[in-house]
């Protein structure tokens, strides 16, 4: 008997890690995240686009487990995530502690299909400053569609 192949949307959820990699000294500098962030993921292969620019679009399917930590440039300067700001139908993210340190990271669900962007919001704290920098340029996106599926484009021959 041959074996049992799984349908392709039954694939297993997935860890998907989003990073910030943040210049706070040029932040705090200029006011602005505006070219001071560099955002990644561990989902390229899926299909996200964005790498090292503030506009990341994570490829993202139902079931996934996003991790969000911040990495920063200059080590003498503190800067970590304070909020994230996301459609809690998509994604409700939760604030962690790594046990023994003081270093937080984020952690949610993709709770449903994602079938057009998502937009969220990244909310940094930095240095000594008590106000949050807000950065509204990265988005969830969905897979694209696959060859021969609904909504998929044809190439010409």
């Amino acid at each position: 008997m041959p074996p049992r192949t799984r349908p392709a949307d039954a694939k297993p959820a997935r860890p998907v890690t989003i990073v910030a990699v943040v210049d706070p000294v040029a932040i705090i500098a200029s006011g602005s995240l505006d070219h001071n962030v560099y955002l990644y993921d561990t989902n390229k292969s899926a299909g996200s686009t964005g790498f090292g620019t503030e506009r990341l679009r994570t490829t993202v399917r139902a079931g996934d487990r996003l991790i969000w930590n911040v990495v920063v440039l200059e080590c003498e300067t503190y800067a970590s995530l304070d909020d994230i700001v996301i459609d809690a139908r998509v994604c409700e993210p939760e604030r962690r502690v790594f046990p023994g340190t003081d270093i937080v990271y984020w952690t949610g669900t993709v709770k449903k299909a994602v079938t057009e962007p998502v937009a969220y919001r990244l909310k940094f704290r930095l240095g000594t400053l008590t106000e949050s920098f807000a950065l509204s340029t990265p988005a969830l996106a969905g897979p694209a569609p696959a060859a021969g599926r609904p909504g998929a484009v044809k190439e010409r021959s």
